[in-house]
């Protein structure tokens, strides 16, 4: 059995495409997923399956959340592995005097293409910083989140890719949940 992490992009934002944790995990039960758990409201879910490949797995969740509530939403997956090693490959742990409340991860759908990658390296914002490394963008912003330039949408209009961010601190939460 096979444990992995799906992240529900854009869900229970500013009273957007609402979903109750307790009716997702019963959605995901109700797949035949195993040991289901959810964390915060966001749109974390851990589950086992050894029936499907990633992108079926994506396919499978996506069209259960339209069938179930009614609107679209972009799902990523991550084995367990996968997602582990992209937590310990975060480049600014190794920075001194690193506050950890302003460290985020954006994950990618699809590694981006080289030339979108040389397209958003011609931004540079005063202060804030980021490492592109596989499938995740590592994101230090000493001002916040709330007021970063390199937020979810920028990095997805300039790598053409699909992306959901989680701070650092749920990045390691769902680590110690597999």
């Amino acid at each position: 059995m096979t444990t992995y992490i799906a992240l529900l992009r854009g869900i229970n934002v500013s009273g957007q495409k609402m979903i109750k944790m307790v009716e997702l995990k019963a959605m995901f039960e109700s797949l035949g997923f195993e040991a289901v758990q959810t964390y915060i409201q966001s749109g974390n879910v851990i589950f086992q399956d050894q029936r499907f490949s990633e992108k079926e797995l994506i396919e499978k969740i996506q069209s259960a959340i339209l069938e179930r509530f009614g609107f679209e939403v972009d799902v990523q997956v991550f084995d367990a592995q996968v997602w582990n090693q992209i937590v310990a490959k975060n480049p600014f742990l190794a920075l001194e005097n690193l506050d950890e409340a302003k460290l985020y991860v954006s994950l990618l759908a699809t590694v981006p293409l080289s030339e979108n990658v040389e397209k958003l390296s011609s931004f540079v914002f005063q202060e804030e910083t980021y490492q592109l490394i596989g499938q995740a963008v590592y994101l230090y912003v000493p001002k916040g989140y709330g007021n970063a330039k390199l937020s979810n949408n920028f990095l997805e209009n300039k790598l053409k890719v699909s992306a959901t961010t989680r701070n650092w601190k749920t990045m390691l939460t769902l680590s110690d949940m597999f």
